[in-house]
Parts: C-alpha cells; sequence; structure tokens
C-alpha cells in the first residue's frame, strides 16, 4: 500500500508542475480538472512520458506528458532542430510539413513550422490537408533535410501523432531515428523556441501537387480498359479526397464517383465507427453505391491517405472487400508481369514485404525471376532496403498486410493514391478480357497456392493494458508448442534476442534490427506471428496457412478449410 500510495504522489507531483505560469491557461485548466478526478484518468495523462517512436509520436491529445498536445509536440521539433543543425552542419536546413484532417492537425503542423522556424530552419508547409505520401514525395522534390506529418492514421478521433521523415523521403531508421529520440528526451520545455521567424515559413501547394500526380501518372504500365471502368471512391473524411481523383484523372481514369457523403475532411469522422479501410464497415458507404451504380471498384482510404481498401466483383458479379494480403499479391504480379511484358526485367528487380504478410508475392517474385527482401513492420523498413540497394538493384513494389503498398520508389512511403491507380489499372486489364480482378486472383491462386491469412487484435489501453500485453508476449515465447494443428513447429523467430532456433534445437543470428516480435513456422507452411503494435494499444496476433487450389469451382470449399484450419489454431494456443 506504502508503495502504491507513493506511486500516486509521485503522479501528482508531476501532475502539478503542470499548472505553473509556464504552461498555457488551457492547458493548465486541464490539469487541475484531472488533479481533482484522480484516478486512472490523472494516471493515463501523466504515467510515463509519450514515447517518441522510431518513428515518431501517436497518443490522445490533451495535457500530459503522455499525450499529444503543444509542449509535446513542441519538445518533439526542438529535439529534432538540434539534430538537424548537427547532422547538416554548414548547411541552411529546409523542411516539409503536412497534415491531415484530425482535430487540432492544423493548429499543430503550424506549431511545428514556429519552433523549426526558430530555429533558423526554413519551412515548406502545405496551404491545407495534404496525404502523408505526398509530404514523402515533397521532401526529394525541394530537397529538403527532413519533414513531419500531423496524423493518427486511422486512430480514433481523440487521438493525433507526430510522423517524421529523412532527407530521403522515408521515416527515420538507425542511427538517426535513435540519435533524435534521445535529443528528444534530453529537451526540456522550458527550452522550446516557440517564437516564429514567419520570414522563413513558406506556403506550398498547387506546385507539388502537379508534380505528385504527374509522377503517379508516370507509374502506369498500360491503358487497357480505363475508359469502361467504373469507380466507386471514398476517402472516409480524410486527406486523400485531394490526391486520389485527381491521380486517377491524371492516369486516364474518367468514370470515378466520389462518395459524397464522406468526401467533406472531418476529424469526427461521422459516417464510420472507425475511418479504417481494413474494416468492412468502413466501406459500407462505398459498396452501397457501387451496387447503386453497377461500379466494377471500389477504393476506400484512411485518413492520412497513405493506405487503401479496395473491393471487386467476383465471377458472379457480387462484390468481395479483398484483404490486404490479397491486394498485395496482385499488385505485385500485375507489377512484375507488366515488366516482364515490357521487356524490363534483367534478374536484378525486387520487391520488399514485411515478416507478417502473405509468402504469396514472394512465391509470384520467385517465378519471374525477381528477388525478395523481408523487413519489420513499418514502410520504413522497405525504404530502407530500397536506400541500401540503390544503384545495384531496382524496386518494382512491395507491401504489407495491413492495406500498404509502394509503387515504385518516388515516394518513400506506402501511397493510397498510387496504388489505386496501378490496382484500378489492373482491374480495367481484367475487364478488357472479360474477367475481374477476382478472376486473376483465384488464377494466382490455382498456380501458386491459396493463401489465407487472419489477424487477431486485442486492445488493451492504459498502463494496466501495457502490462498486460507484455505478459502476453512473455507467455507466447515461453510456451511454445511443439505442433500447431498437428503439424510439427520446425522453425521459431525471436526478433528481440535476434535468434533463430531450427527443429533439431541449432540457432543462427537473425539480420533484423531488434524488434519484439515472436514468430513460430511449422511443417506444412503455417505461421503464426505475434507483436505489440507500434502505434495502438495493442496486441496483434498474425496467422497464414495455405494448401493446393486444383479447380477454381473449388474456391469456396478451400476456403472455408483453410479458415476452419486457423479457428483451430487459434483456440490450440488460446488466443482470445
Amino acid at each position: 500500500m506504502q508503495q502504491e500510495a507513493t506511486i500516486e504522489e509521485s503522479l501528482e507531483h508531476k501532475a502539478k508542475a503542470w499548472t505553473s505560469a509556464f504552461f498555457d491557461e488551457e492547458i493548465r485548466n486541464e490539469v487541475e480538472e484531472l488533479l481533482q478526478q484522480g484516478g486512472d484518468a490523472l494516471a493515463d495523462a501523466f504515467y510515463k512520458d509519450l514515447e517518441f517512436g522510431t518513428g515518431g509520436m501517436r497518443g490522445i491529445m490533451g495535457a500530459g506528458t503522455n499525450r499529444i498536445n503543444k509542449y509535446t509536440i513542441g519538445q518533439a521539433t526542438q529535439g529534432l532542430s538540434t539534430y538537424l543543425t548537427r547532422q547538416f552542419e554548414g548547411e541552411q536546413i529546409k523542411v516539409a510539413i503536412a497534415h491531415d484532417c484530425r482535430h487540432n492537425s492544423r493548429k499543430f503542423a503550424k506549431l511545428v513550422a514556429d519552433v523549426f522556424s526558430a530555429n533558423g530552419i526554413d519551412v515548406y508547409l502545405f496551404e491545407d490537408l495534404r496525404p502523408t505520401p505526398e509530404l514523402s514525395f515533397a521532401i526529394r522534390h525541394l530537397g529538403c533535410h527532413s519533414g513531419v506529418v500531423l496524423t493518427a492514421s486511422h486512430n480514433p478521433p481523440e487521438y493525433n501523432g507526430y510522423k517524421v521523415y529523412w532527407n530521403d523521403g522515408a521515416q527515420l531508421v538507425p542511427p538517426h531515428d535513435k540519435n533524435v529520440i534521445n535529443l528528444v528526451r534530453e529537451t526540456d520545455f522550458s527550452n522550446i523556441q516557440f517564437e516564429a521567424d514567419e520570414k522563413r515559413i513558406h506556403t506550398i501547394g498547387e506546385e507539388i501537387d502537379k508534380a505528385y500526380f504527374k509522377a503517379i501518372a508516370e507509374q502506369s504500365m498500360g491503358n487497357a480498359g480505363k475508359n469502361d471502368l467504373s469507380i466507386v471512391f471514398t476517402s472516409i473524411h480524410g486527406a486523400s479526397i485531394k490526391s486520389v481523383p485527381p491521380a486517377l484523372k491524371e492516369a486516364g481514369f474518367s468514370n470515378i464517383h466520389i462518395v459524397e457523403e464522406q468526401s467533406e475532411p472531418n476529424g469526427d469522422f461521422p459516417t464510420v465507427k472507425s475511418p479504417n479501410p481494413e474494416e468492412p464497415e468502413a466501406l459500407k458507404m462505398a459498396i452501397e453505391k457501387a451496387e447503386e451504380l453497377n461500379a466494377d471498384v471500389i477504393v476506400g482510404t484512411d485518413p492520412d491517405g497513405d493506405r487503401i481498401g479496395v473491393g471487386v466483383r467476383d465471377s458472379n458479379g457480387k462484390m468481395q472487400l479483398l484483404n490486404g494480403n490479397q491486394a498485395a499479391s496482385l499488385l505485385t504480379w500485375y507489377l512484375i508481369d507488366q515488366w516482364k511484358k515490357a521487356d524490363k526485367l534483367s534478374g536484378k528487380e525486387f520487391i520488399a514485404e514485411t515478416i507478417v504478410t502473405s509468402e504469396l508475392p514472394a512465391v509470384i517474385a520467385r517465378d519471374y525471376g525477381v528477388n525478395t527482401y523481408y523487413c519489420l513492420t513499418g514502410f520504413k523498413w522497405i525504404a530502407d532496403i530500397i536506400r541500401k540497394k540503390e544503384g545495384k538493384e531496382t524496386f518494382i513494389g512491395g507491401g504489407e498486410e495491413s492495406y500498404g503498398y509502394m509503387i515504385g520508389d518516388f515516394v518513400r512511403d506506402k501511397d493510397s493514391a498510387s496504388s489505386s491507380v496501378i490496382f484500378c489499372e489492373l482491374a480495367a486489364l481484367a475487364k478488357s478480357q472479360g474477367k475481374t480482378a477476382f478472376d486473376f486472383l483465384i488464377e494466382l491462386y490455382m498456380k501458386y497456392g491459396f493463401y489465407q491469412e487472419h489477424l487477431i487484435s486485442i486492445v488493451k489501453k492504459g498502463r494496466n493494458g501495457e502490462a498486460e500485453i507484455t505478459q502476453m508476449m512473455k507467455n507466447f515465447r515461453n510456451n511454445t508448442p511443439v505442433e500447431i494443428d498437428g503439424s510439427k513447429v520446425i522453425q521459431t523467430r525471436d526478433f528481440e534476442t535476434q535468434i533463430e532456433t531450427l527443429e533439431n534445437g541449432e540457432t543462427q543470428p537473425l539480420d533484423f534490427p531488434k524488434s519484439n516480435v515472436f514468430q513460430l513456422i511449422t511443417e506444412d507452411g503455417t505461421r503464426v506471428t505475434a507483436r505489440p503494435s507500434g502505434t495502438e494499444p495493442k496486441i496483434k496476433f498474425y496467422f497464414s496457412v495455405n494448401q493446393k487450389l486444383e479447380n477454381k469451382e473449388d474456391f469456396t470449399s478451400v476456403q472455408s478449410q483453410l479458415k476452419s484450419k486457423i479457428e483451430r489454431i487459434v483456440e490450440e494456443l488460446g488466443i482470445s
């Protein structure tokens, strides 16, 4: 009891510091309310400092050290400014800044611009909301040293975030990530330079938009059936209303129908429970409009416009939403096949995917003589591979199961606009042949094997939830089964210890950065992976199983068998 009292006293002392005259009135008033409430509300706001992770921060907006607010954002920007000044000594440093539709995103973006400019850094601030991938593009287009986007992706409305990019347009990777994190942690709130040098803040917009759309159109691989394809698009109240429709038009698509009820940017996301295209409910209005118009394709994006969800009609004309692995497999096949037809494959091309993504893209690539490189979850690691291979091998495309894809390397992050263009191009090709994109997918399954994946996300909020997630990972590591659904476990991969253990007990190092991820692989190719989310209070379990598909007519029965297999595995491992 004494220890618990001490913890509560420490939290109260930490919170009372935020009621001093240094902090603005709004923050002081909010902290006073938290002090009156006490309990979990106070604890969650102050029990730790909001983590500036390897890409930036994401959290609930409000007062406190564990919240997104003027001071935590200012601290991050001051630390980043210090690092840029040291890293590029003698150069006039330039940064680009973008923001999405979330509450306070514009205010925070201007705050970030103010702090950078006060540190003698030239700032290029978008005039209005823009999708995250356009920020990545702008950094290289303008020759910037770094960039920041204010976004919390598909998190609930009460969240916001701060994502940092380096001069190659990719998110921070070693050694820059750790170096920036250390400087942010060392930065006292009193050292934040909030007074803007307005002469250093420059507004950008239309010129960057045009260059971005032109670069997307240059990724086009063909024109078959573009005028005949009917597309329904929804931005789900997000920033991609600024990018996807004009990018599709620039690429030659003309039959585009926008879900108007969801086209207005709105941080409350009033028409959906969650603005996440991974959730079928988020695309409900798009499906309804597609049925009304008898459209061929649905495209929906998350709030900051880097992820896409897609739907296509099956052989019977029914609209089917594809998961992230299915879309990634189709995009991989289409890109590589078009490269081959254009006689562009030389044996020095590659794709990239994360360790929790389906094996199907890699199997397809292997068949075409294209290399596959694996990385940890997050497109910064795909971009890191591109950087390391530059001048030696050529990147075709890459993806991850969570609905993100990168087409070419002109944007060094997942990009819904270029992905929408290429996916619609693929669908238009299918229609010109009297097929659908779903027919193409089944043909891939018949040729390479039917891969079925499943994801379970378990939400655990607050400091108690964080402890529960830690214990769940510990249990998963310490209770490794000998077999899963009757198939021997032949390989375990612990990315935290960076050790791979084989069936005979032999171990070998894993050539990956350290990460809290644990993976099991069985004799029949089943994979089970556990990892805590780096951006949400969740632990995620990924499942992948596969078997042959001999005939198109067997699709439904084989899919049912694979889903049943996953259900058995989930029950066997006690995951709930």
